[in-house]
């Protein structure tokens, strides 16, 4: 999927949210996404999986990107969409973390709850995505 193909089928805008460089942008993400789910009527109890891969998209763009930039939410067809733009060029890696090792777990927690996840390049870097089933509020 293209993010152009994306965008030009969503339903709800793409909400897009600057990140601030520091440890807070996790945090903040996870703000705005309960915030956006909110208005569009899901409650916090079936957000639960989107707002804990928001938190690991961000900080894997705090910690393995260049850069946090931005946040991207779209809902489109039962089906929401994060992408977390950040300045790297390095490609997002799934590994198998340590059983001993405290860290390294992020993208194995957004492919486990995510229906779908992948990066592509774009200018000034690159965005990580990951998509959701939500149905039941676009029909």
């Amino acid at each position: 999927m293209t993010m152009s193909k994306m965008r030009s089928e969503g339903s709800l805008p793409v909400v897009s949210l600057p990140l601030p460089v520091d440890v807070t942008a996790p945090a903040v993400a996870r703000q705005a996404v309960r915030a956006t789910l909110a208005g569009l009527g899901f409650d916090d109890a079936g957000v639960d999986d989107v707002l804990l891969a928001t938190s690991e998209l961000v900080t894997n763009a705090f910690e393995h990107g260049e850069r946090p930039d931005r946040l991207e939410v779209e809902y489109s067809g039962g089906r929401l969409t994060l992408r977390v733009f950040d300045s790297g060029t390095g490609r997002p890696k799934l590994k198998e973390p340590s059983p001993a090792a405290a860290r390294s777990r992020g993208l194995q927690l957004v492919h486990a709850l995510s229906d779908d996840w992948g990066h592509e390049p774009c200018s000034g870097g690159k965005y990580v995505w990951a998509v959701f089933s939500l149905p039941g509020l676009d029909g």
